[in-house]
């Protein structure tokens, strides 16, 4: 990480030899989640998340992280961190963030400004940190902190059997959201502030004070464990990746039993030949655009589309046949993947061979795995030539984790296998055959289209040394 270069212009409080230190507080106690600073989260760990955003941000002359732990230590300094190593003093329960930083300004004199980063606050970019600073050394105001705007009405809090009061509205004359600025909340995401300020009169925010509001999408703070899914899609969605680039989806891999149907059929007799019927309706077998829905197994017709499917039977001459449930809005997503120029290929095991051949004839691309898919999605993957950052899975066993956790995205049904759901980026609200391919489709393409093609990035990707 090269120096930043200083700036002639800034408040009289700085001097020209101004040295600006990113430090994020990393305690190895936390209360809420063990070792939550490095627990991964979409693939990286919580830490690194801001640890990129400073470092390629270039308006630090170091960056820091603060811990009492050896594990968190090891980290930071694989992302291009400086240890403080910070003193029992400053790691018990009851101790202050304000405490921390004095310390590690006692013990590094030559940093004249602080920014205290959140470690919790994954979805923070470089130009947040860029832009804010300039308020210092360009506006000339001494200390910047972020905030985010709410639209929330407060009531004041009382006893019980009192009445209550509004603080901030006029319930004769409430105001609709868009006649309404809302209120600047202190969101907790960093601080920028002078060494006399913190050690001198021990406070954050102080002298000539400003704010750099962040939107609502940036603003993430996880505190508790209910916290990490809600975290997991919101970095996906708006997290910083890596310089100028973000992940470029092509090719989409989805598993069809516990994925795109509720689980596995169960055949009898021989199936060398099946052949494939679709209830519910005219179906173009050409294309796989069905006209007409069938409700669910219970026979409950219905036209919400949460419930819409279609029933696909397998049937030969020798056997009664089987049949599967399809989710509509399932199909509807894997086509519009396609709409959108991603390749997308059905994923089946051995098991479900008598799967292959309807699917195909409907206008899928299905290709058969064995017992670890990795290999022959790997194969597949080579032969295209694509690099896996450029590939998203869909799978809910045991055996696809290791797929799910190369892909640049990846989910995993509700009901999927543990591992499966453990090795996911992507956190689905739906189970398999109940739409959440349509779920994980969706953002496969909000993804792609907002993405920038680039060369050599990876999700996993760490900054250099």
């Amino acid at each position: 990480m090269t120096a930043r270069k200083q700036k002639k212009k800034g408040s009289p409080k700085y001097p020209k030899t101004r040295h600006v230190a990113a430090l994020i507080l990393a305690r190895g106690g936390s209360k809420g989640i063990p070792l939550k600073n490095i627990k991964p989260l979409a693939g990286i760990p919580l830490i690194g998340w801001v640890l990129r955003a400073a470092i390629h941000s270039d308006v630090f002359d170091s960056v820091w992280v603060s811990t009492d732990h050896g594990e968190i230590e090891k980290v930071a300094k694989s992302w291009g961190a400086k240890v403080h190593p910070r003193s029992k003093k400053v790691s018990r329960n009851s101790s202050t963030s304000l405490e921390t930083i004095q310390e590690f300004l006692k013990e590094n004199p030559e940093v004249t400004v602080v920014c205290n980063i959140q470690a919790t606050s994954p979805c923070i970019h470089p130009f947040h940190l860029k832009n804010a600073l300039k308020k210092i050394t360009e506006d000339g105001y001494d200390s910047v902190f972020s905030v985010v705007r709410r639209y929330q009405f407060r009531w004041k809090e009382v006893e019980k059997g009192s009445f209550t009061e509004p603080e901030n509205l006029n319930p004769a004359k409430r105001p609709r959201r868009q006649a309404w600025n809302g209120e600047l909340i202190e969101n907790g995401s960093f601080y920028f502030a002078p060494r006399d300020l913190i050690m001198k009169e021990r406070r954050l925010q102080g002298g000539r004070v400003a704010y750099f509001e962040m939107k609502p999408d940036h603003s993430v703070d996880i505190d508790v464990d209910i916290d990490w899914p809600v975290a997991e899609q919101r970095v996906l969605r708006y997290g910083y990746f890596g310089r100028g680039v973000t992940v470029l989806l092509r090719l989409m891999f989805c598993e069809v039993s516990g994925c795109l149907t509720k689980r596995r059929g169960h055949l009898s007799g021989s199936l060398d030949r099946p052949g494939v019927s679709f209830a519910g309706g005219p179906c173009d077998i050409d294309s796989g655009v069905f006209s007409d829905n069938v409700s669910d197994s219970e026979g409950s017709s219905t036209k919400s589309r949460d419930t819409e499917r279609l029933s696909v039977s397998i049937h030969s001459s020798n056997t009664e046949g089987f049949s599967v449930s399809i989710h509509s809005r399932d199909i509807e997503g894997l086509r519009n993947l396609q709409k959108d120029d991603v390749e997308v290929v059905l994923v089946i095991f051995e098991e479900d061979v008598a799967l292959q051949h309807p699917l195909t004839m409907i206008g899928w691309e299905v290709m058969m795995v064995g017992k670890d898919p990795l290999k022959d999605v790997q194969s597949m993957v080579e032969k295209k030539k694509l690099d896996w950052k450029e590939v998203a899975y869909m799978g809910c066993e045991a055996v696809s984790a290791r797929c799910l956790g190369l892909a640049g995205l990846s989910a995993a049904p509700t009901d999927a296998h543990p591992k499966a759901i453990k090795a996911r980026k992507f956190d689905c609200k739906h189970g398999g055959g109940a739409g959440a391919v349509w779920e994980f489709a969706e953002d496969v393409l909000l993804r792609k289209r907002n993405a920038v093609p680039t060369s050599g990035y990876n999700l996993r990707q760490r900054p250099r040394n």
